[in-house]
Order: C-alpha cells, then sequence, then structure tokens
C-alpha cells in the first residue's frame, strides 16, 4: 500500500511523456504548407512585390514556427525595404532555431554593415570563417558587402556645416 502512489505517479508520468513525444515532428520535418506558403513568397520576393512576400512567409511561420529559411527570407525583405534593425532581428530568431545557419549569419552581417556597425559584421565574417574553413558563398558575400561599407544614405553621419 505504500508504495501504491509512487507507482501511480511513475505510471502518469511515464505516459505523460510518451504521448507528448509521439505528437511531435523532428526539428527538420517542417509543415507541406508551409513550404508551399514559403515557396508563394520567394516567387513574390523575386517579383519585387515586398508586401505579398512579407505576408507569405509570416503565414508559413504562423503554420511552422521552425521554418527557419521564412525567418531569413523575412530578413531580406526588410533588408530591401531598408528595415535594418528588423532584418537583425528575424535573423536572431532563426538562429535560435539553428545556431550555425550560415544565411542568418550572413544576412544579419550584412544589416550590420547597413546600419554602420561594421565591427559587429566583422564578428559575424569570423563565424562563418570558421563554419566555412574552405570558403562559401554566403562568406564572399559578407566579405565584400563588408569591404563596400554602407550604402544607405542615412547610415552616414549627418554634415555639420561649420559657423564662422
Amino acid at each position: 500500500m505504500r508504495l501504491l502512489p509512487p507507482v501511480l505517479i511513475a505510471g502518469i508520468a511515464a505516459a505523460l511523456v510518451a504521448t507528448a513525444a509521439v505528437g511531435q515532428r523532428p526539428d527538420d520535418q517542417l509543415s507541406p504548407r508551409s513550404v508551399e506558403l514559403f515557396r508563394q513568397g520567394q516567387t513574390h520576393l523575386a517579383a519585387g512585390r515586398f508586401v505579398e512576400a512579407d505576408e507569405a512567409f509570416e503565414t508559413s511561420l504562423a503554420v511552422d514556427p521552425r521554418n527557419r529559411a521564412a525567418y531569413n527570407a523575412l530578413a531580406r525583405v526588410a533588408q530591401r525595404q531598408k528595415l535594418f534593425g528588423q532584418s537583425i532581428r528575424f535573423t536572431k530568431k532563426a538562429l535560435l532555431l539553428e545556431p550555425n545557419d550560415r544565411d542568418a549569419i550572413a544576412i544579419q552581417g550584412e544589416a550590420m554593415v547597413e546600419l554602420g556597425a561594421v565591427a559587429r559584421a566583422k564578428e559575424n565574417l569570423v563565424k562563418l570563417q570558421k563554419l566555412c574553413p574552405t570558403g562559401c558563398t554566403q562568406l564572399a558575400e559578407l566579405s565584400a558587402t563588408i569591404n563596400r561599407g554602407p550604402t544607405v544614405a542615412s547610415a552616414k553621419p549627418p554634415e555639420v556645416p561649420k559657423s564662422n
């Protein structure tokens, strides 16, 4: 009789853990609907329809919040709209899902350059150099962006007229 409560608790706990594990998908299996919406967003982005692309990517994430590619795509949309802070926020979410996401690291670094945070962008460049020691497209793109510097006029400090 003294063992009955601990045995019941252990049995219930085992049943709950087993039930939770059965209902979950592995991280690498995204919802097909999310993937379909992501592809629609890519089509809109390629055509320059940023609002429609943004909506498709956000809906893709609503269907499956583990879709790292959708976060990265939203970051690209934000960059094209000159919303670099928002771009960085989206890449942070992608990096929470996969800290070694080369696309997210590169996109984030590019946005940092546009905001004038070149030193932080160089930290991302170092991460990419460690992730792809033989080189990769993300490494080449971020390196070129850092060498080029910010292209947005508002990223440069305004000139103050000299008073005589």
